[in-house]
């Protein structure tokens, strides 16, 4: 165990040719997947929303593929091998999300769009403004989830490589290598293709952490009390990483991560982008339901992994620097190279299939939204369109490249909580109100979208998240003047507020009550959702 410590602490760890050979293997076998798909991309729709040609069964893995991010698997192991009870608060808060996104989100937005979240705002209110509006909040919270990925996937990868922590410019090479297969999954595949890598990547996902889990609980007599009290016994912070206050000890801190966290999956673009995949309403339901149960049982395993990671690892080995790294260390200790190998590999694809999927839906918001109905009023050349969406892809792709550089060794899993607080303040409120008040208007949605999603960006880089303690991502300065490093308790609520003031605001906007009607009927029965958003022209 000595020697498996020393190896982590200088990011050696397995044989560098074993790790490579099983990383290219998996990503060969991906790519023909790809290809094979981007031979039936030739609409819009199947760029989009692959043809709409997925089951509910086959889209609610590949739902849960989107959904288990580097944040699950990396972020979350780390965090409760760390913190115990506080980091399980991540598996606890992403779970629960998903009731909120089924009973209030999924279906209403599979039978009122057509691909994007601006079809939906779009519907009764003034076209152009709404969607610029939508997609401008679209790229934002995109940007953050993939921040998140990214220094997800150059820790790992530097990890397989035996690239030292200390080495910034090979890390930063790592996070480029990674963005740049993204973009190539992306401009091949559409959303055919990547969703054929999220189904794949869920399925090895889920048998990887369930070999892991099992492992682990075959060590200790399959008795998690016991893996609970060597956890106990390894980890610094002995009984406390039974108990809630290790990493939260702002009680207030702690409710405004949960209120992210719940509320956030209902607004994030690339999870309300899956529903348009599936041919209705039914089966939109059926893949919520497939994915709260895969989801549900993956995050049991990630209570085993975390807590089994601080009692068969080496005391000392995870902290705040290796946290990320404490799913692959724990697969290394059980099975050594061939299995740390395996497990990274199936890692790497969790990080892949997550990023192509932000990407194709941030670059077909910029490209439906802006482009087609803001830029051509709603009638762009289709084939024009789809070039829009891929450039557009490349340009995202390069950002997010820079932005995993300057976050990496950031954990995932708190990252990944500031894109649902995002996403939860500029989407959520405009979504509920545009499906479920009568009065909502235009400018309303306007203050919502725009007013919440600068106030929690404004609060995000003004709180400790950003500067200010040891573990924000800029260390040297400090102007965190905002006390929460999650903002949810602050800019959620503002957003809501904002709605209904900008409704007020812009009381005197004609009200069409025709199409509110058409609105909710079709959002509540499905009836003529398949012929898409009438294009109001405004």
């Amino acid at each position: 165990m000595t020697a498996v410590l020393a190896q982590a602490q200088q990011a050696v760890v397995g044989d560098r040719t074993t790790n490579v050979l099983i990383f290219t293997l998996f990503v060969a076998v991906t790519l023909v997947f790809v290809f094979r798909a981007s031979r039936t991309n030739r609409t819009a729709s199947d760029y989009y929303a692959a043809g709409r040609s997925f089951s509910g069964s086959q889209n609610g893995v590949a739902v849960s593929g989107d959904y288990l991010s580097a944040a699950s698997f990396l972020g979350i192991a780390g965090a409760i091998a760390l913190y115990g009870y506080d980091g399980f608060l991540y598996s606890v808060g992403f779970l629960v999300a998903w009731l909120v996104a089924l009973l209030l989100v999924a279906e209403l937005l599979r039978n009122t769009g057509k691909f994007t979240m601006g079809d939906v705002l779009a519907f009764r209110m003034r076209q152009r403004p709404v969607r610029a509006a939508a997609a401008t909040s679209t790229l934002v919270v995109s940007f953050f989830y993939l921040i998140a990925q990214m220094a997800g996937a150059g820790g790992l990868i530097a990890l397989l490589l035996q690239i030292p922590r200390s080495d910034t410019f090979g890390q930063g090479v790592v996070v480029a290598v990674v963005g740049v297969l993204m973009i190539v999954y992306v401009l091949i595949g559409g959303m055919k293709g990547t969703t054929y890598v999220q189904i794949i990547k869920a399925v090895l996902l889920l048998i990887a952490a369930a070999v892991l889990t099992t492992w682990v609980l075959g060590r200790f007599g399959f008795n998690f009390s016991a893996v609970l009290d060597q956890a106990v016994e390894r980890s610094p912070k002995g009984e406390g990483i039974l108990g809630p206050g290790l990493q939260y000890k702002n009680k207030v801190d702690f409710i405004s991560l949960g209120l992210a966290l719940v509320l956030g999956t209902a607004g994030l673009p690339h999870i309300l982008m899956r529903f348009y995949t599936v041919p209705t309403a039914k089966e939109a339901r059926r893949s919520v339901v497939w994915a709260i149960w895969l989801i549900g049982v993956f995050y049991l395993f990630t209570l085993v992994l975390g807590y089994g990671a601080q009692a068969l690892l080496p005391p000392g080995m995870i902290t705040a620097e290796t946290q990320n790294d404490a799913a692959p260390l724990l697969a290394y200790e059980l099975g050594g190279e061939l299995l740390l190998g395996i497990v990274a590999a199936v890692a790497f694809a969790t990080i892949l299939a997550v990023v192509a999927g932000l990407t194709i839906t941030a670059s077909a918001s910029f490209a439906h939204d802006v482009y087609a109905n803001v830029i051509k009023k709603g009638q762009p050349s289709p084939d024009r369109e789809v070039r829009v969406a891929r450039t557009t892809a490349v340009v995202i792709g390069l950002v997010a490249i820079v932005g995993g550089i300057v976050a990496n060794g950031q954990n995932v899993a708190f990252l990944v909580a500031l894109a649902f607080a995002v996403a939860a303040s500029a989407n959520l409120p405009t979504i509920l109100y545009s499906l479920f008040w009568r009065k909502f208007n235009t400018t309303g949605a306007l203050f919502s979208i725009y007013g919440g999603l600068a106030i929690c960006v404004l609060l995000i880089l003004f709180s400790p998240a950003v500067s200010g303690s040891a573990t924000s991502m800029i260390k040297d300065v400090d102007f965190a003047i905002f006390p929460l490093s999650n903002p949810g308790l602050v800019s959620i609520p503002a957003s809501f507020l904002l709605g209904v003031l900008g409704t007020w605001v812009g009381r005197r906007e004609r009200f069409n009550s025709e199409k509110y009607a058409e609105m909710e009927v079709r959002s509540l029965t499905g009836a003529g959702a398949e012929k898409g958003v009438v294009h109001q022209g405004r």
